[in-house]
């Protein structure tokens, strides 16, 4: 453990922000680092509970073992940390950036409301590990002789490529876009995480033997019949694209987008790539309404206040849920409770127990407002509470309903079958779908889900290809 009594000497603490007014004027990340002396200390209130909650199935989905690592930073072995943290995780620094901590939430200490600040540490260890220059590639000593294709770069995809290579098989990733990553380049906003960290990890990867397709887009460029003629095993690991549809009329007006588009078009535009064929989507000067609780539509909040939105407000058609949890019933699992993320502190109107009737649009289908009613407990809309929103953008940000069936799902037929929710349908024992050689992992399997659950699936199903090809495998499940 950390310090036996740092839980009752040490205070929380957690990273700063850059004042709104200074952050809304760029792109870049704006939480301030704790120093090395500050993170030690909190790593020195981890009290070494009976059962870790933090990294069982409440806490972590990669089993981060982090009483371990909270141990090692405390008595200042941050290189050990590393190896400790790299051993379950391959990529914590994206994690420590985006990954909303349900470790925190099982932490013992949150009976208190004062958990480990375990997302911080984590990142930082990270980082240091690139400061110091510990983080370098791991290339396998031998090869195995076996080919190995994974469609798709984001979380799950790299992952999975990372493990596989470095268990000494040929790893060839096939992306669609110009850059790996997959949403954790173009969905996520830079000032969540910036996307050098990305880069240098590919540039590991290809140290390691790792070989990236840029622009091939499987079902269209080449088929996975191709893909899998080609190699020993192929992992689907392409992610859940498909938007979940609102349901309302109107989403066809000139100035209503998709959440994905939007922000996929400002990525794009930040990482100095072209923004494709669709007009520009720009909220400067103009009053937005997103619709949607979530993440997704938390980026867009964030984004639209940085193109100089003149209003924003977020319909969520749930109730306003409370401000704090009942700990004896909920924990150590995630609690449904009023938070605020970073962007809806910029300055968003928050409409809860908001249903959208309907879009408002002028004589030239340009939108111009949303008309809504508030709901029951059962989410109908309620006669008589009805009110229209000015909106001179509307974004639809209610989730992703599974991966997208008109490529290589489309060609696959009834060779790959798909579960109930039209995910590809395979199991968390070995991974395999219902074609021959053919594996999947992350959104595409699970599901709209975390990036740390989708790193976990990549490791595991990359363990079970190992086994596959080989017989046997040493990677960690």
């Amino acid at each position: 453990m950390g310090k036996v009594t740092g839980f009752l000497e040490i205070d929380r603490q957690e990273q700063k922000y850059q004042p709104a007014s200074d952050r809304i004027r760029h792109f870049r990340e704006f939480t301030i680092p704790l120093n090395d002396q500050e993170v030690a200390n909190q790593a020195a209130r981890c009290m070494d509970c009976g059962i870790p909650f933090c990294h069982g199935p409440a806490g972590c989905p990669v089993n981060n073992q982090i009483p371990d690592w909270n141990d090692l930073v405390y008595q200042g072995d941050w290189d050990i940390a590393l190896r400790n943290l790299h051993s379950t995780n391959n990529f914590p620094e994206f994690t420590g950036r985006i990954c909303p901590a349900p470790c925190e939430e099982a932490c013992t200490l949150n009976l208190e409301d004062v958990p480990v600040n375990i997302k911080s540490v984590e990142q930082a260890i990270a980082d240091k590990g690139w400061e110091e220059g510990w983080i370098t590639p791991q290339p396998s000593a031998r090869k195995t002789g076996k080919a190995v294709a994974i469609i798709g770069s984001g979380p799950a995809g790299m992952a999975a490529a990372q493990q596989l290579g470095r268990a000494g098989h040929t790893v060839h990733v096939y992306e669609r876009e110009p850059k790996a990553g997959g949403l954790l380049r173009y969905g996520i906003p830079d000032f969540k995480m910036e996307k050098h960290y990305i880069d240098r990890r590919v540039k590991q990867m290809e140290g390691e033997g790792v070989t990236f397709h840029y622009g091939v887009n499987v079902g269209v460029t080449v088929s996975l019949d191709e893909l899998s003629e080609r190699h020993d095993a192929v992992i689907l690991c392409a992610g859940a694209e498909r938007p979940r549809d609102p349901g309302v009329e109107g989403m066809d007006l000139h100035g209503c987008h998709w959440a994905m588009d939007y922000l996929v078009q400002q990525n794009r535009r930040v990482g100095g790539e072209p923004e494709g064929a669709e007009a520009p989507i720009w909220a400067g000067g103009k009053h937005v309404v997103v619709i949607g609780g979530g993440d997704t539509a938390s980026d867009c909040v964030g984004t639209a206040f940085r193109q100089g939105a003149l209003s924003v407000t977020q319909l969520d058609i749930r109730p306003i849920p409370p401000l704090k949890e009942d700990k004896m019933t909920v924990w150590p699992y995630w609690p449904t409770k009023f938070r605020t993320s970073s962007s809806q502190a910029e300055g968003a109107e928050r409409e809860f127990s908001a249903a959208t009737l309907g879009l408002v649009a002028d004589e030239d289908n340009v939108v111009t407002g949303v008309k809504c009613a508030r709901v029951d407990e059962k989410r109908q809309p309620i006669a008589g509470t009805e009110f229209i929103l000015r909106a001179d953008l509307v974004f639809a940000a209610i989730g992703f309903s599974g991966p997208r069936l008109d490529t290589y799902i489309a060609q696959a037929g009834d060779k790959l079958e798909l579960d109930g929710r039209t995910n590809v349908k395979a199991n968390t024992d070995d991974y395999k779908t219902t074609m021959e050689n053919v594996f999947a992992a992350g959104d595409v399997r699970k599901g709209q889900s975390l990036v740390v659950w989708a790193i976990r699936e990549g490791r595991q199903a990359a363990r079970a290809v190992d086994e596959f090809l080989t017989g046997s495998s040493d990677l960690p499940r």
